[in-house]
């Protein structure tokens, strides 16, 4: 509601007469919600139930394959009885395993809706599904057992440790090179069917190794394709 000049100047003149002082800081008189439960020990009943259902810190240290892996906290007694053990080494490297490829195969969805699209091709959906299911299938196995985890860090035994990370790296580098200059090469000299057919895993396998290859292998195999692409297709 507008006000006029005259309610305005009588509101200023009202609130002038008020007079200014400082709040009541000396609390409430009444009982509180914290006196409430303090009264009834609710506070000591949490800590004690804290104490009870506490598991073991979670070590820093890689634990070994099959042993259980704990979360929480060590109760204030000591007791360690109550950890509970949520999930093994095995079952986290095959849910880690199963969410990569997972989103490998909606990768490989999604490219062979685009290159199918690109060449203006009916899209038969129960087909795309099947071969992204299939592509699962493949790259489940070829992540488990190329993929580095802290329970399986050796890739070829009888080799020492420090020897599996490189090897890794290697393997990943030549696989990278390999499909990133093979996908440049077959949509530039093959036929849509062969385009249609081959790019989706090609370019599922060349982002999935630049991805776990370190910084500058990785780099210098982009700049591998880009080369090939420069000087084969210009």
């Amino acid at each position: 509601m507008v006000q006029s000049r005259k309610e305005r100047k009588a509101a200023e003149k009202s609130a002038a007469g008020i007079e200014l002082s400082h709040p009541d800081r000396s609390g409430p008189t009444e009982t509180t919600l914290l006196d409430w439960a303090t009264e009834r020990k609710l506070f000591d009943e949490a800590d004690a139930r804290q104490r009870a259902i506490g598991g073991k810190p979670i070590v820093t240290a890689p634990p070994a394959a099959g042993e259980p892996v704990y979360v929480g906290r060590r109760g204030g007694d000591g007791d360690s009885s109550a950890a509970a053990a949520v999930l093994t080494t095995t079952a986290d490297r095959v849910l880690e395993a199963m969410l990569w490829t997972v989103s490998l195969c909606m990768l490989h969805f999604t490219l062979d809706v685009l290159v199918q699209q690109q060449y203006a091709v009916n899209l038969e959906w129960p087909v795309i599904i099947t071969r992204s299911l299939r592509a699962l299938l493949v790259f489940f196995p070829l992540f488990y057992i190329l993929h580095p985890h802290a329970s399986s860090p050796i890739l070829v035994p009888g080799l020492p440790k420090r020897y599996q990370d490189p090897i890794r790296q290697t393997i990943f580098f030549a696989v990278s090179i390999a499909a990133g200059c093979h996908l440049i090469k077959i949509t530039n000299n093959y036929g849509y069917l062969a385009v249609m057919k081959r790019s989706p895993p090609l370019g599922c396998l060349w982002v999935w190794s630049v991805i776990e290859l370190n910084l500058l292998p990785a780099t210098v195999s982009v700049v591998v394709a880009l080369a090939y692409l420069w000087l084969g297709f210009r």
